[in-house]
């Protein structure tokens, strides 16, 4: 049971990690607030359902009664992370391009800070947190015989 959730919490903190390497690579920076941020490459969410389901499939088997209550929240996590939050995400582009135009015609206290636009996710970024928590519970529970 303890081995499931560090194996959860593992893959959520190497998800992070590489979305604090790839903001790095891609804008020459470190912003370590992308380790605690949602949204972004890849998908920490997805990580964390999908490392749960591949350690529960692991150490009770596909079988049992857990596996499929992780299977089905891993589905909703992901298609959450894909769907919805993805669609926010899109919704608050447009808001904050509302906000600027406000911004010309009213003081800039009266107009609120922009919203985040990074909140979810792109089906490719679920593909791959889901593969990186796959990954890592299967490389834990491969090397550790658990």
């Amino acid at each position: 049971m303890t081995n499931v959730l560090v194996i959860s919490i593992c893959a959520w903190a190497v998800a992070q990690l590489l979305k604090v390497l790839v903001i790095l690579v891609r804008g020459k920076r470190l912003d370590l607030r992308y380790f605690v941020a949602s949204g972004g490459m890849p998908s920490a969410h997805s990580a964390i359902v999908c490392a749960l389901a591949t350690a529960v499939a692991m150490t009770q088997g596909v079988g049992s009664v857990v596996f499929g209550i992780a299977v089905i929240l891993a589905l909703i996590v992901t298609y959450d992370a894909a769907g919805v939050r993805q669609s926010v995400g899109q919704q608050s582009v447009v808001l904050n391009r509302i906000v600027r135009e406000l911004r010309f015609r009213r003081p800039i206290a009266e107009v609120e800070r922009d919203l985040r636009e990074f909140i979810g996710h792109t089906p490719f970024q679920v593909i791959v947190g889901a593969a990186l928590g796959i990954l890592v519970a299967w490389l834990w529970l491969t090397i550790s015989g658990g």
